[in-house]
């Protein structure tokens, strides 16, 4: 079978890989119909994920047909189309009793980093019965491969855990495909404000068209001044920080109100300073957070009942013989006014 693979820092090539085949009675084979590119892929490229070794096919976000099962698999069959999940869960572990699928035991997040992932025509999913999701027929399948990661984790790093609440003041700094995720998920708990930061002005324009109430482009304007200035001086009840470079999360810890949560959502690669001599005696949370997928079943509901549309995030589609173009043009997003790529097979 064709795959992506991980070379070595900045290179990633189609190869021929053979077929991955059942190691465990819990596992399944998906035959892939719709994969993409995650930024995380992109950290992988720079050296920022110390877990994946050179050699490992890429990719954790994808929709196909179940190919072949282990003995112990109960709730799929071959021919069921299934949403493939970033992480993997036993469903029994401690970790993911307590909900925390990202640190269970034997999963969490291992496609695409710690074994081969979901960018091949093939792909091995462990603890498949908790691991995948079924899909309906005649569900638009291009718009769920965003609920592998994207939305789930824009939701659950970003919103939830940055508390957003109805009448709640919210910034998002960094309009990339999770940041927009995080707001798109928002707007579901009816914040009465909402600002979105970047130096991008095509994805500004798209958060504007997509419910931010005001946009800042970074690059001209003075964010700080600007934030308090639209809420009496205070700051963000919740800061969403949504790229993982040290300059944004040092401008988070400026915009966030006495009381509020600075929701960490970017991977960062290197350290950052925290400025306790300025926030000690602000009452704020900061929190981490790897997605737990929790939410997953309430995004495809919302997803199949038209409240929520992934499918606006998508701006490029490729073939996956084309897999190499897809990630130069994703890897430089703003020449190429990308957002997310879809890879079709």
């Amino acid at each position: 079978m064709q795959a992506l693979v991980y070379q070595s820092l900045g290179r990633f090539k189609l190869e021929e890989r053979p077929k991955p085949r059942i190691m465990r009675p819990t596992d399944a084979v998906v035959r892939l119909t719709k994969t993409t590119i995650c930024g995380t892929d992109l950290h992988i490229g720079k050296g920022d994920v110390a877990t994946c070794a050179p050699g490992t096919i890429l990719g954790h976000e994808g929709v196909g047909v179940v190919d072949e099962l282990g003995d112990s698999v109960n709730g799929f069959k071959k021919g069921d189309h299934v949403l493939i999940s970033c992480i993997s869960s036993c469903a029994t572990c401690e970790y993911c009793r307590l909900g925390m699928y990202s640190h269970c035991k034997t999963g969490g997040w291992i496609l695409g980093n710690q074994i081969d992932g979901t960018q091949a025509e093939y792909v091995r999913i462990p603890h498949a019965d908790s691991s995948l999701y079924p899909i309906p027929s005649g569900a638009d399948e291009s718009a769920l491969v965003l609920l592998s990661d994207i939305f789930p984790t824009g939701l659950e790093c970003g919103v939830l855990n940055g508390k957003v609440q109805p009448g709640s003041t919210v910034v998002i700094v960094g309009a990339g495909p999770v940041g927009l995720a995080a707001m798109i998920t928002a707007q579901l708990y009816s914040p009465s404000l909402i600002i979105m930061v970047d130096t991008d002005p095509n994805r500004l324009e798209v958060a504007r068209s997509l419910g931010a109430h005001e946009v800042v482009d970074s690059r001209d304007t003075n964010v700080e001044e600007y934030v308090k200035n639209l809420t009496d001086g205070k700051g963000c009840d919740s800061v969403i920080e949504a790229v993982g470079i040290p300059a944004t999360f040092d401008l988070c810890q400026k915009l966030v109100a006495p009381g509020g949560v600075i929701a960490n959502v970017g991977v960062h690669g290197s350290k950052v300073d925290l400025h306790l001599e300025t926030l000690w005696a602000h009452n704020i949370t900061i929190t981490t957070r790897l997605v737990d997928t929790v939410t997953t079943p309430m995004l495809l509901k919302l997803a199949l009942s038209g409240k929520v549309d992934p499918s606006k995030l998508i701006t490029h589609k490729f073939a996956f013989k084309e897999m190499e173009a897809a990630y130069a043009t994703f890897g430089a997003a703003a020449k190429h006014r990308a957002l997310k790529v879809l890879i079709e097979f």
